[in-house]
């Protein structure tokens, strides 16, 4: 238990419904719909769509969204990627032609994908929901016709972002009041936004990808001379899919496989498997020297193989194999960091939102929904009031490379909702915001829970750092002897601008009974059970 004379939080404890999100209004949301006798699944899209209003900087129905979801009846996980594709116009000559041959904008049009949110959302209610989807949009509609408090987190954020909003003129409009950002306290709305989620209220994803929707978005994308089509929307479909797992500590931890980045988490964690963590000291030189390393080794792997399975398919068995994790902890060195950047082992051959919600059945969902960067690629889609995300920005303009733009691709994806399962049953819904930090995120977290014995909220307060192009940044709960003694070990330290992240958990003690729940003090959220 931490020391109630230091500031902080406890976890929050219930015995029939939990839901964790990082804005209390979506947390709210989330628990009136399940007191509605809504299920965790509809709960959670209730909440992401609530996020998508009062924290736009962080997600949109412009955005992507992956999930889990745990269905208690028939015992059994299901993994839904809901990553946009790449428009049918997206070749390296379409990008030529428009003067990028180097990378691709991480703003702006041609950064904008498909967004995958709204078909994620609808795809999974469809065969899971028992709640009208008109209904779980209502919460969101309020929010955005009527307004929102901004808070604390989100009113700094907004005004630290402010030269991608001045920037075009549907942003601005949307987003800012006379050029500024909205303070604190104040009340803001989004009655354009408030247009699109009730016509989506209305006809479900059609709305978005056969209708009026997508018709503005393209018109929008055509004005800016951008890729996408008509057809990019109508024909596009989340995927169901099969997850992938390793055990580490007894438990086994699920991820959504390639395009997205889980597999990292994975690789991360088999590699710890072989050391003594749990020996040594929390923030010590070794532990964050350890644990580092491990990532840095896991991202180098990461960015050699990661990316649309229906064009480059990576060797999993292999990368999650105990003998590569062997192999990759003998590279190793206790006394000396490796040199960057990095090179894979392997043989040749942004912002986000992140929600946890657990039900009285015990179904469980892991949520997450992003726009990428903050503010996705800086654009509003015309009056629709969609920021659209710029996930086309994990793509490359290197013909052969693994992840190199193509019509209808998925781009390598950051967003990693995981699950942890013991005994065969459910005992965790967890996942860590933060772009390339989340895999980073996944791994401390599952070390501090496992390893450090700490509980939820502990697990997510600790001091944070990661390592990345071989800047090993840390934030200022670190202590500074630990630092000196990591610079001696021949890392390049900084202290991180600002948090790492976020995140939120949930956890189901089956011995008990009871629903434990924690969220990120770095974020203006709360957990809320009853």
């Amino acid at each position: 238990m931490r020391n109630t004379q230091f500031p902080g939080r406890s976890v929050v404890m219930s015995t029939r419904a939990m839901a964790a999100t990082s804005q209390p209004v979506a947390t709210y949301a989330a628990l009136e719909v399940l007191r509605g006798g809504g299920n965790a699944l509809d709960a959670a899209i209730a909440a992401a769509a609530v996020l998508s209003v009062v924290e736009p900087y962080s997600t949109s129905i412009g955005g992507d969204c992956f999930l889990f979801y745990h269905e208690a009846a028939g015992d059994r996980l299901h993994a839904l990627n809901g990553s946009g594709w790449a428009p049918q116009a997206a070749t390296l000559e379409a990008f030529a032609v428009r003067g990028c041959t180097q990378s691709v904008p991480e703003s702006g049009i041609l950064s904008v994908t498909v967004p995958g949110a709204i078909d994620a959302w609808c795809t999974a209610h469809e065969r899971f929901g028992n709640t009208e989807f008109s209904r779980l949009m209502q919460p969101a509609i309020d929010c955005a016709e009527r307004g929102f408090a901004v808070t604390p987190v989100i009113a700094a954020n907004w005004s630290n972002t402010l030269d991608v909003l001045r920037a075009t003129p549907d942003a601005s409009r949307v987003y800012l009041n006379e050029g500024l950002a909205p303070a604190a306290g104040s009340v803001h709305r989004q009655p354009e936004l408030a247009g699109t989620l009730r016509l989506i209220a209305s006809a479900g994803r059609d709305a978005f990808y056969r209708g009026p929707i997508a018709e503005r978005i393209v018109q929008f994308s055509d004005s800016l001379n951008g890729l996408l089509s008509l057809d990019d929307f109508a024909e596009f479909r989340s995927q169901w899919m099969d997850p992938v797992s390793t055990l580490y500590r007894g438990h086994e931890i699920f991820e959504i496989p390639p395009n997205g980045q889980g597999i990292t988490v994975l690789m991360a964690l088999n590699m710890l498997a072989q050391s003594n963590l749990a020996e040594c000291r929390h923030l010590g030189v070794e532990h964050v020297h350890l644990l580092a390393e491990a990532f840095s080794m896991a991202v180098a792997e990461r960015d050699r193989f990661v990316a649309d399975q229906h064009f480059s398919a990576a060797p999993l068995e292999k990368l999650l194999s105990d003998g590569f994790a062997r192999s990759q902890w003998q590279r190793f060195d206790p006394r000396r960091a490796l040199s960057q950047p990095l090179r894979s082992a392997f043989p040749d051959h942004a912002d986000t939102v992140y929600l946890s919600v657990v039900d009285e059945d015990r179904n469980a969902c892991s949520f997450i929904n992003s726009t990428f960067d903050a503010w996705g690629s800086g654009l509003v889609a015309g009056d629709t009031g969609i920021s659209l995300q710029n996930r086309g920005a994990g793509f490359v303009l290197e013909a052969g490379h693994v992840n190199c733009v193509a019509p209808r691709k998925r781009p390598l994806h950051t967003i990693i909702p995981a699950m942890v399962y013991r005994d065969r049953r459910p005992v965790l819904s967890f996942g860590v915001m933060g772009g390339h930090y989340q895999a980073m995120g996944q791994t401390y977290f599952m070390s501090n829970w496992l390893d450090f014995g700490f509980d939820l909220q502990e697990t997510l307060d600790a001091a944070r750092f990661t390592l990345y192009d071989g800047v090993l940044k840390v934030e200022q709960g670190v202590p500074a002897a630990t630092c000196e003694g990591l610079e001696s070990l021949g890392h390049k330290v900084v202290r991180a601008p600002g948090p790492l992240g976020g995140g939120q958990a949930v956890f189901i003690d089956w011995h008990s009974g009871a629903l434990h729940g924690a969220s990120d003090p770095r974020k203006d959220g709360c957990a809320l059970g009853y």
